[in-house]
């Protein structure tokens, strides 16, 4: 927040302060007339770090909301004389700003209302944090293990180490709006590292961990970053393979193992924060203060499948704002109340985890506890078993894995054991399937109660759930035959939907406020726009709100793609909205198909049904573009490799439990692809056909199909990226959000030489399980 310079004491809390500031870009916003909330006893004339200047941006619209915000607040700190009231008031002059910029030293217009949940007063990182250590100081921030022993850090030591690292970045010459690239396994380090980059006046940079050396080298170059923070030997490798194309990196910091070599400029986590034991704390406030709400301090960068990797500038107010709305929205307690804990395994390097696992969760004092570095292939469950989260957030595959497992162990129980819990779970299908529907207010009948206690409980204790009220799946489409399994069991998994563009959620289901299929309602203080829809209402999403990015970093034409002249964010993808706000998505723009004879067919949809028609398929990928007919793509459910991500031969349990139901003895997918078991193909036609007997035309009905050897996967090359020059296969492969190209369509006709092959980033594994 930003005060004109006066006297603060003498100001009335419900002061207005004019004349306004002018935000329009740092060179303008000189800080020795403005001052940050946390630091407003602090002599306004007392100079801080000088702003890069930047060049004002003649693109983007403005919509009407006011050419002034003026809001204020009074809220009550304590200090040591007693209790004192300290306005929060806010007089931003945002006539002369743009809603989008693409460069990071530049400032956005804030798309502030004048009620509800909009209207809440912007505020930096810094100042949420400092408030949350104020409110909720003793109480447990972070837990990690060492070894079999469980540590913790309080959010006073939190802060205290995150101004500490925050001083040594000024020591090792992190220069403002550069870069603090971090390439590792979430861990208390990558939270430290992440918020001491944004206090310093840097730019926080998560980099995937599988990246290649190149595709490093691309992220820390883009944003100039003068520091890399890396978690082993293996992340250090790529840097030194790359170093010398970095001009502006001047230190490496490894936060995990023992150095396995001294060079110049490489330190260990401890000899880095120690560093900077001799910076003045009035340096590092003096930066803080000058920092502004609408001044970037985050990078998110897309995985790079439609071209180079995008940095989505977020800016303080991105964060902080969608934190407080969110935590609104999905009705988190505050730590004084009742604590809320999450277990952060997901790539930090996405704002879905970010949004979860630090930003949401300081919001509201809660606690964050890291799991193991090899969480997802196995672990994970331990974790929680040990942890009993309050909220826990799964992209699709965690839950599909754990529906599986539990497939598995109910297959072996005995008789009457399963008699019991087929009996339980449609008990708890009914009742749940009741409660969507609006009786929720229906008193618990006597077989809920009983099925609860003699399954219910016990499933969600094995899982490590128990406490766990707020079940939330993303980042990509979820089966509902996944949805309607942890139903039946009394745990409805609420799906969100959003991107990196929206800082995360934009709409999320609730306990009573949910639906099968639909990602939920908008969050309150957003908007949702279908734009130009067709006659069953299905449009693009277009996404309202102070969540929405400030632009990609230094790509004014992507930029001007993704924002319109009004601000609104086209996402890219189709949905529409039923009569109760709900949404639902139905695709992608560019996967749309455009056959032979001119009828545009949505994938989406057909996918979808022959993979619920043929519960035995992975993966279903419509072809068609420019064709006579549609013909499809499948794969057979399989195991995957922990460690490499590979597809293997051998097919999951609940296959081959489907597989003996048709009365098939395959065990292996080369038992079963191009047609070498009659049962199933059997068995797989008859599902396409009862798909093709609703198709609204000849044009939508698939007419042919076939088996492959293997799985689609991003080692493959078949997930992920796209092949140079094959436009005509990308516009034939989808399932949302991850784009698909096989190698099964041909690729020696794509023309593939080489150094084109060099230039595609590699992805990490879980990039698409978040819509960026």
């Amino acid at each position: 927040m930003l005060l004109t310079e006066c006297e603060t004491s003498a100001m009335p809390s419900t002061a207005v302060m004019t004349p306004p500031i002018d935000l329009s870009c740092p060179q303008t916003c000189s800080s020795d007339n403005a001052t940050s909330l946390e630091d407003i006893a602090v002599d306004s004339n007392e100079s801080s770090e000088e702003e890069l200047p930047c060049e004002r941006e003649e693109h983007g619209g403005a919509r009407a909301i006011h050419d002034i915000q003026v809001l204020t607040r009074t809220q009550d700190t304590e200090t040591q004389s007693g209790t004192t009231q300290r306005p929060i008031s806010l007089a931003l002059a945002m006539s002369e700003l743009q809603f989008w910029t693409s460069q990071g030293d530049c400032e956005v217009k804030l798309r502030l209302s004048e009620l509800g949940p909009a209207a809440e007063p912007p505020v930096t990182v810094h100042q949420m944090f400092k408030r949350t250590v104020e409110q909720f100081g003793k109480h447990t921030a972070l837990g990690w293990k060492e070894g079999e022993q469980w540590k913790t850090a309080t959010y006073e030591e939190y802060y205290q180490q995150c101004r500490a690292a925050a001083k040594s970045f000024l020591k090792l010459g992190l220069e403002r709006y550069h870069g603090v690239g971090i390439l590792g396994f979430n861990s208390p380090e990558w939270f430290i590292t992440d918020i001491a980059a944004i206090l310093a006046g840097g730019f926080a940079v998560g980099i995937y961990t599988t990246n290649s050396p190149e595709a490093c080298q691309y992220v820390a170059e883009n944003c100039h970053a003068n520091i890399l923070v890396v978690e082993n030997h293996k992340q250090l490798q790529k840097i030194l393979q790359v170093e010398d194309k970095l001009p502006h990196l001047k230190a490496i910091i490894q936060y995990k193992d023992v150095l396995k070599e001294k060079r110049p400029n490489l330190y260990t986590w401890a000899e880095f924060m120690a560093m900077g034991s001799d910076v003045p704390d009035t340096q590092l406030d003096s930066i803080i203060a000058s920092q502004r709400p609408n001044q970037c301090c985050t990078l998110i960068y897309t995985s790079g499948t439609t071209g180079q990797p995008k940095g989505v500038m977020l800016s303080h107010d991105n964060l902080t704002w969608t934190a407080y709305a969110t935590g609104l929205h999905v009705r988190l307690t505050d730590a004084n109340v009742a604590q809320e804990s999450v277990v952060s395994y997901l790539p930090l390097s996405h704002i879905a985890a970010q949004m979860v696992d630090i930003w949401l969760t300081m919001r509201v004092g809660g606690a964050t506890y890291f799991a193991q570095p090899d969480a997802l292939k196995g672990t994970l469950i331990n974790t929680l078993r040990e942890v009993r989260p309050t909220a826990f957030m799964g992209v699709p595959r965690v839950w599909e894995k754990m529906q599986e497992k539990l497939k598995s162990a109910g297959a072996k129980s005995s008789t009457v054991r399963r008699k019991v819990a087929t009996w339980a779970k449609g008990v708890g299908l009914q009742t749940n399937l009741s409660k969507m529907k609006g009786g929720s207010t229906a008193p618990a009948s006597l077989n809920y109660r009983l099925a609860k206690k003699l399954v219910f409980r016990k499933v969600r204790k094995a899982l490590g759930l128990d406490r766990c009220t707020k079940c939330y799946t993303g980042a990509a489409p979820i089966a509902k035959e996944t949805l309607e399994f942890f139903l039946s069991l009394d745990m409805p998994v609420y799906e969100l939907y959003g991107m990196s563009e929206s800082t995360g959620p934009h709409t999320i289901s609730l306990p009573d406020a949910f639906y099968l299929t639909s990602c939920g309602k908008v969050i309150s203080g957003c908007e949702t726009k279908i734009f130009s829809p067709d006659e069953e209402g299905i449009g693009e999403v277009c996404f309202w709100g102070r969540h929405v990015f400030m632009g990609y970093l230094n790509m004014p034409d992507k930029t001007e793609e993704a924002l319109d002249a009004e601000g609104w964010l086209h996402s890219g993808d189709l949905g529409k909205q039923n009569t109760d706000g709900f949404l639902f998505i139905t695709g992608r723009i560019k996967e749309l198909i455009i056959t032979a004879g001119g009828e545009n067919i949505p994938p989406v949809p057909i996918e979808d049904a022959v993979k619920e028609a043929v519960p035995l398929i992975s993966n279903a990928m419509l072809i068609g573009d420019k064709r006579k007919f549609l013909s499809m793509l499948l794969t057979i459910k399989c195991q995957v490799n922990a460690d490499t991500g590979e597809p293997e031969d051998e097919l999951t349990e609940e296959a081959v439990e489907q597989c003996r139901k048709l009365g098939s003895t395959a065990t292996r997918v080369s038992q079963i692809a191009r047609g070498r078991d009659n049962v199933i193909d059997t068995a797989i036609q008859e599902g396409i056909k009862r798909v093709n007997d609703k198709a609204v035309s000849n044009a939508q009905r698939i007419q042919k199909w076939i088996v492959l050897e293997r799985d689609f996967s991003i080692p493959g090359g078949e997930l992920g990226t796209l092949w140079p020059h094959c436009d005509h296969v990308i516009e034939n492969c989808m399932a949302f959000p991850t784009t698909l190209v096989t190698s099964y369509l041909d690729k020696k006709s794509c023309e593939i030489n080489e150094a084109e092959s060099s230039e595609l980033a590699n992805v990490d594994k879980y990039e698409y399980y978040w819509n960026i």
